[in-house]
């Protein structure tokens, strides 16, 4: 059931353009129907994961490899579950209301990133596969950066987008490393594997390298110290971004990493002490810098970043209230904090100001939001009954239990009392102080903008006072699968007069300090300027400059513009490594046996030969374009005669392709080429030229002179037609056996193809008449059809025939080549009738979708279905393997037309 969660997840991601434009302003509410009818199914677990059970569904991907699709639900990734999914249903249905005047299209594209990355963070927490989960883990870097960059108009956006993404995908490649190693030092890449055999992993010889590894990850994902800076900056995202990656899910994934491994953290001398460093330098600096925020949402941006480094010190202190604490903690944060950020989006909204000293007396105009940012800063203040003083009272529980001495107690109670004044400046000075300073709002209240906010500040104080649901079927749960064995929660609100107690009565006393005398600390810590001189983001953007002009150096010196000097370092590198190579394993060239001597390939060769001195000494493009032609078409025949018709259809295709885009480049080229080399120089070149064709002979003879190893061959020839229906055993190879090597060609092209479209493109240029070669224009037509009928019959016949779908595609597109060089781009558009990035679009999906069926009778993607027919006495024998072919067409034609099309009206401008 677990996959098939994603797989609604992804769909309604899909679907969710379209559907936000079919319901316009309503679509937030239709929206949300999605993640809460997830929602709704994760609920559906609850009785399993309460009784201590686990979900698990393990399907094949690369068995080899050590891959499969692996998805477990314990009681951890069960809370995360339903904070993903509860928290996610609000925020769509806010972000309709929020997102009320912006254009359709800006619409329907918010709602499709923040489901996808719904999905991708489902995915992270419920993958039990290393692997898998990092794949997961990637993707919400990359959604995380198009919705920190949502307004690409704006600099600011743009700049903050790439700055966290530099820093999260950074930090996962640390990750990546962790994994890579872990996989090897256990043989498995299991999730639940790894945590289970944390005794052998840190005996492992590359655990400082796996120990750096998740730090690096966990610590980027979760804005720890010194990679603090990007979650502050990435609050240009909307805010219901904001409320729901920034406080709620994606930084929490950090967590959700560094608790997952906790034991293996417990068994490394010093794992939990550098866990606990890094936290309390992460809580002072974002204490400090919560402080002096100025912004509303910058404010509980600093703030996150403080109660994130809490819940690294929680996962670094040792005893079993420390995974109650950071369970607890958890839940409480992510309530209190969306609603603290949608309340914040509401202030804003309201009145176009986004700093607090801007704001005040918005009770008036926004009572229930008031009511709301009330509720949940008491939370976060963690006064009773609510559930942020429950979460409180757990983490100094956990801090005194533990083995640690008065250092960490001492920073979160600093800390923990600079939250409080945030959540009472937060609360009081925008909505209940500086009356007068806001006399009209731009928008008002609505049911979309308040209902988030009041149900998530409600909730957390009905949870504190009827705790037992979440208690038995959220909290005991999840503190049992982090912490490996039953721990008793207890969710009061009174345990009479303990040391947890006194510390809370202080942290609220110093933070009703901080609020009294909020504007002088403020303004005492904003002039500070060396604070600023000393942040982590100096260093970062040091280092940004250092890369980039280290690159622009040695591009410098690499692309200096001279195309002979890049193939002679190319040339003479191949000699360099061939010789060093025969060198080192002190062999010689062997020499082939030659067989009897054949004049006709002789002949060809020697034509190919005269193309190539012949090209060398050109003086004009146009002989030289014959001349490699002559080259080309020598090649190919030389294909034909050893048994390869496949590959000789094709060099034919290409080589005519290429005197069609040629022709058109020389439309507006002079045919004269300029000498560009004097004489010593081109000297320097035919040596050149003659070593490295020294050194392919050679090459060439020692392989024909060692033994042909025929296995993989005779294996392909054997079963080609057994396991593949097919008699051409190359097509066989590209659609069946090498399947997944074809489509991922197949991809390259497409995107080779988009790329060029958007270097190329024009505006469409005005049909004129324009001279044209008479037997050209004449026979243009016919041509056509022709040629058009060959790739279909090429097409169709590949499977058991010499053909297929790429050299079908270039003979179609060579059809297409000849219609536009006599008479013109747009005569060849208006015979395409579809746009040839549509074209390659369609052949993208359509590729990929073949192998669909397979996966769904098999179980093996790309394993082509067949069906055998008859038809008035024929017997027809068709599998999906044409529609993997005919994808292949789609591609290569719309791509190179692609690039036709843009050469020829660059040529007719």
């Amino acid at each position: 059931m677990l996959p098939l969660i994603l797989l609604i997840a992804l769909a309604g991601a899909c679907l969710a353009a379209p559907v936000s434009r079919l319901l316009g302003r309503a679509g937030g509410w239709g929206l949300a129907l999605l993640p809460a009818g997830l929602f709704g199914m994760f609920l559906s677990f609850a009785p399993l994961i309460a009784g201590g059970g686990v979900a698990e569904t393990h399907l094949p991907w690369a068995p080899s490899l050590g891959v499969e699709l692996a998805f477990r639900l314990d009681g951890f990734s069960f809370l995360f579950a339903l904070l993903i999914t509860g928290i996610g249903t609000l925020v769509v249905v806010y972000a309709g209301a929020y997102l009320a005047e912006k254009s359709p299209g800006d619409r329907a594209r918010f709602f499709t990133l923040i489901l996808l990355f719904m999905t991708a963070m489902l995915g992270a927490v419920l993958s039990d596969n290393l692997l898998v989960f990092f794949m997961f883990w990637e993707a919400t870097s990359i959604l995380s950066f198009l919705l920190v960059g949502f307004d690409g108009k704006s600099p600011a956006s743009r700049r903050s987008a790439l700055q966290s993404l530099q820093v999260t995908v950074g930090g996962g490649l640390g990750l990546l490393c962790a994994i890579v190693l872990i996989g090897i030092t256990l043989g498995s890449f299991s999730f639940s594997g790894a945590i289970g055999r944390t005794e052998e992993l840190a005996r492992s010889p590359w655990v400082a390298l796996i120990v750096i590894g998740l730090l690096l990850g966990g610590f980027t994902k979760s804005a720890q110290f010194p990679f603090h800076f990007w979650l502050p900056n990435a609050m240009q995202a909307p805010t219901p971004a904001s409320a729901y990656l920034h406080s709620a899910t994606m930084v929490k994934l950090g967590i959700y990493l560094l608790a997952r491994f906790e034991g293996f953290f417990a068994e490394v001398p010093g794992g939990r002490s550098i866990l606990i460093g890094f936290a309390a330098a992460t809580m002072l600096v974002a204490g400090v810098q919560a402080l002096r925020a100025q912004g509303f949402k910058a404010a509980l941006a600093y703030s996150t970043v403080a109660s994130l480094g809490i819940l690294v010190m929680l996962i670094g202190l040792d005893g079993p209230m420390a995974s109650v604490a950071t369970v607890g903690f958890i839940l409480a944060h992510a309530l209190y904090k969306a609603a603290l950020f949608f309340c914040a989006g509401n202030a804003i909204h309201a009145t176009g100001k986004s700093h607090l000293r801007q704001m005040g007396g918005l009770v008036r105009f926004l009572p229930l939001t008031a009511v709301a940012a009330s509720l949940a800063s008491l939370s976060m203040a963690g006064l009773p009954p609510f559930i942020g003083f429950i979460s409180k009272e757990f983490l100094f529980e956990a801090q005194i239990q533990s083995s640690w001495d008065a250092v960490p107690v001492a920073i979160a109670v600093l800390v923990n009392a600079v939250m409080v004044g945030v959540a009472g400046v937060v609360s009081l000075r925008p909505f209940f102080l500086g009356h007068g300073k806001i006399t009209e709002v731009k928008h008002g209240e609505t049911v979309g903008l308040t209902l988030g906010p009041l149900l998530l500040s409600l909730l957390g104080l009905a949870i504190s006072l009827e705790p037992e649901w979440v208690r038995d079927n959220v909290l005991n749960p999840a503190v049992l699968a982090i912490y490996g064995q039953p721990v008793e929660v207890k969710v009061e609100l009174w345990h009479g007069l303990t040391p947890m107690l006194m510390l809370s009565l202080v942290v609220v006393a110093i933070g009703a300090v901080i609020v009294t005398f909020w504007r002088s600390i403020h303004t005492w810590l904003l002039a500070l300027q060396p604070i600023d001189h000393y942040a982590a983001e100096i260093g970062y953007d040091a280092l940004m400059r250092g890369l980039v002009g280290f690159a622009g150096r040695l591009t410098r010196f690499v692309q200096n513009g001279d195309l002979r000097r890049y193939l002679w370092l190319a040339a003479a590198s191949a000699m360099g490594l061939c010789l060093f190579g025969a060198v080192r394993a002190g062999t010689v060239p062997r020499w082939p046996e030659f067989g009897r001597f054949d004049p006709a390939t002789a002949a060809i060769l020697l034509v190919g030969l005269a193309g190539g001195f012949a090209a060398a000494r050109a003086r004009s493009l146009l002989s030289a374009l014959v001349a490699v032609g002559l080259v080309g078409l020598a090649v190919a025949l030389v294909f034909l005669r050893n048994g390869a018709p496949d590959l000789a259809l094709t060099q034919f295709s290409v080589e005519a392709l290429i005197v069609v885009l040629l022709t058109a480049v020389l439309l507006v080229l002079p045919l004269a080429a300029p000498a560009t080399r004097n004489r010593a120089e081109r000297q320097h070149d035919i040596l050149l030229s003659c070593c490295f064709a020294a050194l392919v002979f050679l090459a060439t003879a020692d392989m024909l002179a060692g033994p042909a190893e025929g296995t993989v061959s005779a294996f392909y020839g054997a079963q080609s037609y057994v396991a593949a229906f097919g008699q051409n055993v190359v097509n066989v190879i590209l659609v069946d056996f090498r399947g997944f090597d074809t489509l991922g060609e197949t991809v390259v092209i497409g995107m080779s193809a988009l790329m060029v479209w958007s270097l190329l493109k024009a505006d469409p240029v005005p049909a004129r008449d324009r001279p044209a070669a008479f037997i050209l224009a004449a026979t243009s037509r016919a041509f056509f059809a022709l040629l058009l009928v060959a790739a279909v019959m090429i097409l169709l016949r590949g499977h058991n025939q010499p053909g297929g779908g790429f050299v079908g595609g270039l003979v179609a597109a060579l059809a297409f080549a000849m219609l536009a060089l006599a008479g013109g781009v747009e005569r060849a558009r208006a015979a395409l009738r579809l746009h040839p990035m549509v074209l390659v679009g369609l052949g993208m999906g359509l590729a990929v979708l073949s192998g669909v069926p397979g996966l769904l009778a098999h179980g093996s993607y790309l394993k082509h279905i067949w069906v055998e027919a008859h038809l008035l006495g024929l017997t027809i024998k068709q599998g999906t393997t044409l529609l993997f072919d005919l994808g292949v067409f789609a591609v290569v034609l719309g791509g190179v037309l692609a690039y036709l099309f843009g050469l020829q009206r660059e040529a007719e401008r």
